[in-house]
């Protein structure tokens, strides 16, 4: 069994329950689990390599919980940047519906690398357009997934109602309910992994109340509850969103939810911006999960989320960078500095410290996905999930608290990045080289979609 040891570590923030800080800290990877962690004097060797941790910081690696990659592809787009979401969706639609499995294979890598790159090493994605005869899309992703090395979670997004029905969507992305539930009890059958440390999980993710129909909200849940998968929705993310539940169904979206039978611990709910403190206790009393995603609400004017009221209520919240057409970036520790700051602005200095912030960003994330016994901190018997910071930088000169100046001083790219034992960025640098050898076919198919 392969032994990685990190010795001399400025500070490891373990993020675990006491939320230990080790100074001068080591920590010993044998295989892809943590064996031992602690300070001063490492264990004996043998080992297969010893990693200098002077200048560095350690934290459990990140776990992203709401994304759509594709949207990579979709960055900065004219006509959509400063719109609100439905029109932005509207617009984007008409782009959108003309992705194939090249577009999402290459559009997964990128959004993989950025978040690689900047420390994240489990991540969500909620694909949901399926254009005519493009069934097999999660199926691509997963693909990539496993050419990144990355923990992933692909969730089987749906959307069943198209503009002559009433909702947003060209009819030529949108699915029967048939075709929908099918290809989610395949993609079950043949990807998700139940086992200890998964690297592939599977979710099952109706895109939002309003592109499909009740009965499909339902029969998803009955369909996942079945085989044990969590689920998935955007909810309560825009003030159009609250009006077009209150005339279509004659309730808010959190009592829409309800009623369909959603308000459940194997449920979790990207944005949740518009709630209020009733809603905030239903959901945390029924141990809902959140996707936070500050950039993604600010960018499209969507408001900010009530997300420390949430903490405060006990609510289990994730950090999440959400598409790359409304953020437009895949970077997780940019994500955490967000959080902590537009919760300051919304309530308060002392309301976000960093470290809360980066909880949310590390075991938050994992708590949303159920997986807070394998990754999110670092303990013994844990996959071995984390990302090196050099503080050794101008950015990080004379930073007295450096788990705090990860935030407060803006890192933008971890140093190394292992993921299940396994380092994949090194000194900065994705170690598969041939990974950004996508990069040039990316921006090909961008400008192709987008019309340049």
């Amino acid at each position: 069994m392969r032994r990685i040891l990190f010795k001399d570590v400025e500070v490891i923030a373990t993020f675990d329950r006491e939320g230990r800080e080790l100074r001068n800290g080591w920590l010993l990877v044998e295989g892809n689990r943590i064996a031992a962690l602690g300070e001063g004097e490492p264990p004996p060797g043998p080992f297969d390599e010893v990693i200098d941790g002077r200048d560095r910081v350690m934290i459990p690696g990140m776990v992203n919980t709401h994304h759509h990659m594709y949207q990579t592809l979709f960055r900065a787009v004219p006509g959509a940047a400063d719109k609100k979401l439905f029109d932005w969706l509207v617009f984007l639609y008409e782009r959108w519906r003309r992705i194939d499995e090249e577009a999402v294979y290459v559009s997964t890598i990128v959004a993989g690398m950025e978040l690689l790159l900047s420390g994240c090493t489990t991540t969500t994605d909620h694909l949901y357009l399926f254009p005519r005869g493009k069934e097999r899309l999660i199926d691509v992703q997963i693909e990539a997934a496993r050419e990144l090395g990355i923990r992933f979670h692909p969730t089987r997004g749906s959307m069943s109602l198209s503009r002559k029905d009433g909702g947003l969507p060209p009819e030529d992305v949108v699915q029967t309910e048939e075709e929908i539930l099918s290809d989610s009890e395949r993609l079950i059958r043949e990807y998700h992994d139940t086992s200890f440390g998964a690297m592939v999980r599977v979710a099952l993710a109706p895109c939002s109340p309003f592109s499909v129909t009740p009965e499909l909200m339902r029969k998803t849940a009955e369909l996942a509850r079945r085989h044990g998968v969590l689920l998935h929705t955007h909810l309560a993310e825009t003030v159009d969103e609250e009006k077009f539940c209150l005339e279509r169904f004659g309730m808010r979206p959190v009592q829409y939810l309800e009623e369909l039978g959603w308000l459940e611990g194997d449920v979790w709910l990207a944005h949740m911006v518009h709630v209020n403190a009733e809603e905030i206790a239903k959901i945390a009393e029924a141990g809902v999960g959140v996707a936070h995603c500050p950039s993604s609400n600010m960018l499209l004017g969507s408001g900010i989320a009530p997300i420390v009221e949430m903490l405060d209520a006990g609510v289990r919240v994730g950090l999440a960078v959400d598409g790359s057409a409304s953020n437009d970036h895949s970077n997780m520790i940019r994500e955490a500095r967000q959080a902590m700051l537009v919760a300051r602005v919304k309530y308060g200095a002392e309301a976000m410290p960093a470290r809360r912030a980066l909880r949310m960003a590390t075991v938050g994330g994992a708590e949303v996905l159920h997986r807070e016994d394998e990754i999110g901190s670092l303990e013994p018997g844990k996959c071995a999930d984390l990302s090196l910071w050099d503080i050794s930088g101008l950015e990080f000169s004379g930073a007295a608290d450096p788990v705090a100046g990860l935030l407060h001083c803006g890192a933008q790219y971890a140093d190394l990045v292992m993921v299940n034992g396994e380092i994949l960025v090194r000194g900065g640098r994705l170690v598969n080289e041939k990974l950004y050898e996508h990069i040039p076919r990316h921006r090909e198919i961008a400008g192709r979609l987008v019309g340049r």
